[in-house]
């Protein structure tokens, strides 16, 4: 293809929803796939429906929900993962089916334990299975940074005259470096045949913090989809960060000559929304989304800034969605005030969902001054987005101090009846812990504990993420309160509740779902 469009291909839902902990319900897939629309991506990578059957039953919600953007769900090179594929995305507008297998010598003879004849059939047989759904297949070569260039040809000129429409060349384990990265892109669209009649993509993994480069690489050696997920999210040290190539188009359009269909004012509203649903804190300097990316401390950078806004500044922070102005809402705020600044930052709730999330904003502003956009987002999580409760809190009272053992006594509602009960801990947080442990009879490690303040001054929210880790799985809880007590219990609780959604919607490990 000679278009200079990228297609943006999101796997947040699949891909990124791989970094440990961060499994998202089904409520949370859909209302982030309608964002990932708004935001404008081409392609929206749904799930594995062979992973589990709650991969199976959100991709299908995603596809009756989605309609401008592509719906695909990934499969391995096998018949029933295919079938499995298509019967959960088979009702999008426009359905993608995106079957891989491995490709480097090292997955081929320890993982695959097949020879390179074996893969070039198999490729084959998938694609072939797969066009017989649908028109719109992808192949992936995994680990095809670490492939034999030849190869790679050979099998994707095999796959394209099967059927693919899409071919996807992944650095699945971040090893390689961008200027070779792109020597192979430039390699493999030269000597494929059929390349021309096809779109070549790129997925980029993040290892040695290249995911980046190389999928520029990628781009500019004459690929045109770029496989990215929200924040950079993903296995290990995640995937390549949509905003950073999107915005890095953007701003060096002039360089590049590549566009994308992306509407990056929405980007910052997507990317919190990524970081509530999972519960991964985004690092303070991380570009374009980070806290700090549009932030100036130094006095020659505020100097500079003063008189002329591009000294420091490459892009306009109202670009990816900050602005210097805001609705300001409090305690006197009314009802259809709060149901515009929802919309702004991109809930289009019912009438029932903005009920129930402007009642506890009423709740919270008796406490506070001022509410924050973050503050709502808090509050929309904590109210609309949550999975099914196992236990809920009713009630949380801790003594502490100087001269005190640090007590906590707690009453929880489990499956609907109230129990309770009081212990001690070596602090008041431990104390609540333990005695929510003891009520509740779980066994989880608590292995990650973190606090984050939403705003500044002494009444601002205190944000609570918790790991915990029990027989395999990981899952992440997060609570919020002006009082740190409160958020921290809210937070191990919601923790225990996604350990129990886990136990009942097992996945596949990781390893056997990666590109």
């Amino acid at each position: 293809m000679t278009d200079n469009r990228v297609i943006i291909f999101d796997t947040t839902l699949r891909d990124g929803e791989q970094s440990p902990g961060a499994s998202m319900n089904t409520a949370e897939k859909v209302r982030l796939s309608i964002q990932l629309e708004k935001l404008g991506v081409d392609v929206i990578e749904a799930g594995f429906p062979a992973a589990s059957p709650g991969d199976s039953e959100a991709v299908r919600h995603i596809a009756a929900k989605v309609r401008r953007a592509q719906v695909a769900a990934l499969a391995r090179a096998s018949e029933e993962d295919i079938d499995r594929a298509w019967a959960s995305v088979k009702d999008a507008a426009h359905p993608r089916i995106h079957t891989f297998i491995a490709t480097s010598d090292i997955h081929m003879k320890y993982k695959l334990r097949m020879d390179r004849e074996q893969v070039v059939k198999a490729a084959v047989h998938a694609v072939r299975h797969a066009k017989k759904y649908t028109e719109n297949v992808e192949f992936s070569a995994e680990d095809g940074s670490r492939s034999d260039p030849d190869f790679l040809c050979e099998i994707f000129g095999a796959a394209i005259e099967a059927g693919a429409t899409t071919i996807n060349l992944p650095d699945t384990v971040g090893y390689a470096l961008p200027d070779e990265f792109g020597q192979l892109v430039a390699y493999v669209k030269a000597k494929t045949p059929g390349m021309d009649r096809i779109v070549l993509s790129v997925h980029c993994h993040n290892d040695l913090g290249l995911a980046t480069a190389n999928t520029l690489a990628g781009l500019r050696a004459g690929a045109r989809q770029a496989e990215v997920t929200l924040n950079g999210i993903g296995e290990r040290a995640g995937n390549t960060s949509l905003e950073e190539v999107v915005m890095s188009l953007y701003t060096r359009g002039e360089n590049t000559g590549l566009t994308t269909s992306v509407n990056t004012r929405e980007i910052f509203p997507t990317s919190r929304l990524v970081s509530m649903i999972t519960g991964i804190v985004i690092q303070p300097n991380k570009a374009i989304v980070g806290a700090n990316a549009f932030a100036h401390e130094a006095g020659i950078h505020q100097d500079g800034m003063l008189k002329h806004r591009m000294t420091y500044e490459i892009m306009e922070p109202e670009t990816v969605g900050l602005s210097m102005t805001r609705l300001v809402l409090g305690k006197h705020s009314g009802r259809h005030a709060f149901r515009k600044k929802l919309v702004e930052l991109g809930y289009d709730l019912g009438e029932d969902d903005v009920n129930k999330v402007f009642e506890k904003f009423k709740e919270l502003a008796d406490k506070r001054k001022e509410i924050l956009d973050e503050d709502i987002e808090v509050l929309v999580a904590e109210e609309i987005l949550r999975i099914p409760d196992k236990y809920q809190l009713d009630y949380l009272t801790v003594v502490c101090g100087t001269v005190a053992v640090p007590t906590a006594t707690v009453k929880l509602k489990i499956d609907g009846k109230e129990a309770q009960g009081a212990g001690f801990g070596i602090g008041p947080i431990d104390a609540a812990f333990n005695t929510i442990a003891k009520i509740t009879g779980t066994r989880s490690k608590l292995v990650r504990f973190s606090i984050t303040a939403i705003s500044s001054g002494t009444d601002a929210q205190g944000e609570v993420t918790v790991r915990l880790q029990e027989n395999g799985l990981v899952a992440l809880g997060k609570g919020a309160d002006s009082d740190i007590f409160i958020a921290s219990a809210r937070a191990y609780i919601n923790g225990l509740n996604r350990i129990e959604y886990l136990k009942k919607n097992p996945s596949l490990a990781p390893e056997e779902r990666s590109l």
